[in-house]
């Protein structure tokens, strides 16, 4: 780096739990019987089903088309058939349709696409239709399509391209093995994101605390003009807004995108995802995910399909020794509890938890003390004390006033209360509440 990273306001510094899966080498899950594909699997338009029941699929034709920009296409795991159409509960409990496939145990490619390994001299505008063609979304997370933020307005010119791979969530260490184990693939990724937006080159944020991934990229990033960024350990460090000031020290104001100070981000997993579309013609249909939590035997980084089916993911780490309290997809800050092992891989499953009766407790939310310590943790630099009380009031127009709309939902203020207030429940409802007045 030309310079040093900044440390962004506020943040928190929760037990990273990393220890339990970090020296796991990423291993390939089995090929199994049934997967169950949830349909809509990128932030935007659900896209549109093309198969029905009875219909053969092998590994990597379509299912899906996209149904508009802001949706992405979705690829069949495996070869087999379509056995129904039906229901499975979704990440937020609700239940959402999937496409239900019955392996042959064949697992014959059919991918639509054919390698591009002159990618240097391919036209970027073709590069882009296949990042969209190939359905890769934001794998750190969010699930956003990833072609939709390499096509930024003309009117903002985009002039740096980041690869987030701080990987700041506790207990997560799919991303530090895959920067670890694959850094070429990661770099040749960032390389083929900066020819799409007409870039010279592009920076990897990587937390300190991964010392042997940045070392990893370090010995490839030279040969195609990547830099990597050894940022301070505090979490939300991986959150867009707060990677980008780390790096530039662009400030991204509140309404506004990355675009809009001429950046760009993403994940480094999304980044291998556009590599092996590219390169290798291969569909987003697969991605790496920590299965972790202290009731496992055997914690660790898998690479498992689209579709594979929960309860079989916690087969693959030893199966559970202790009753758990909680299951989570995701991180313990931000990650989603379940109620069922019904729930499906997709392509933002970034880890599988599960928490132990002893790392959590029931406790009542009391009076707020006024200590500040919500606003002097918030990333985002907003009043969590004073929008809790707009919230209990039924107050969503002080609430919005206050920059509620804003929040990144990254748990910190939750975190540091010592009065246990439901802060980031709160938020998520005020959003809610927000969106569906506008609506009207």
């Amino acid at each position: 780096m030309s310079e040093k990273p900044r440390k962004f306001k506020g943040g928190v510094h929760p037990n990273d739990s990393k220890a339990l899966s970090a020296h796991k080498a990423i291993q390939t899950a089995p090929l199994y019987d049934t997967y169950k594909v949830i349909m809509h699997q990128n932030i935007g338009a659900p896209p549109e089903l093309l198969v029905k029941k009875g219909d053969a699929v092998k590994k990597g034709s379509l299912l899906c088309k996209a149904s508009g920009f802001v949706s992405v296409p979705l690829h069949a795991p495996t070869s087999g058939t379509v056995k129904l159409i039906d229901k499975v509960p979704g990440p937020t409990g609700v239940s959402v349709p999937c496409i239900v496939i019955e392996a042959d145990g064949e697992d014959e490619w059919g991918s639509p696409f054919e390698p591009m390994a002159d990618w240097r001299q391919t036209d970027p505008a073709e590069l882009k239709q296949r990042v969209w063609d190939a359905g890769v979304v934001g794998m750190g997370g969010a699930g956003f399509p990833a072609h939709v933020k390499l096509s930024p307005p003309e009117d903002k010119p985009v002039d740096k391209l980041i690869l987030n791979g701080a990987e700041c969530e506790p207990y997560l260490t799919a991303d530090h093995r895959l920067m670890l184990e694959q850094a070429e693939e990661v770099v040749l990724g960032a390389a083929i994101l900066a020819r799409i937006l007409g870039l010279e080159g592009a920076v990897i944020g990587v937390e300190s605390n991964k010392p042997d991934a940045i070392q990893a990229l370090e010995k490839v990033a030279g040969e195609y003009n990547v830099e990597v960024a050894s940022l301070p350990v505090n979490y939300p460090q991986g959150a867009e807004k707060q990677l980008i000031y780390a790096i530039t020290g662009r400030e991204v104001p509140v309404g506004k995108l990355p675009s809009d100070v001429g950046c760009v981000v993403q994940n480094v997993a999304s980044a291998v995802a556009v590599a092996e579309a590219v390169v290798k013609g291969i569909p987003s249909i697969e991605r790496i995910t920590t299965v972790t939590g202290k009731p496992l035997n055997d914690p660790g980084n898998w690479k498992l399909r689209i579709g594979t089916p929960i309860d079989e993911v916690l087969k693959l780490a030893g199966g559970i020794k202790e009753q758990p309290a909680k299951l989570l997809l995701g991180g313990p800050m931000m990650g989603i509890a379940q109620s069922s092992l019904d729930v499906t891989v997709m392509k933002n499953t970034s880890g599988v938890l599960l928490i132990a009766k002893d790392e959590v407790s029931l406790y009542t939310s009391e009076p707020c003390i006024r200590c500040g310590r919500c606003v002097d943790c918030c990333p985002m630099q907003i009043l969590p004390a004073t929008i809790s009380q707009a919230v209990e009031n039924n107050r969503f127009d002080w609430a919005e006033r206050l920059n509620v709309m804003a929040c990144i939902e990254c748990g910190s203020c939750s975190y540091s209360c010592p009065s246990h207030r439901p802060l980031n429940q709160q938020f998520k409802r005020a959003k809610v509440e927000i969106r569906a007045g506008l609506r009207k």
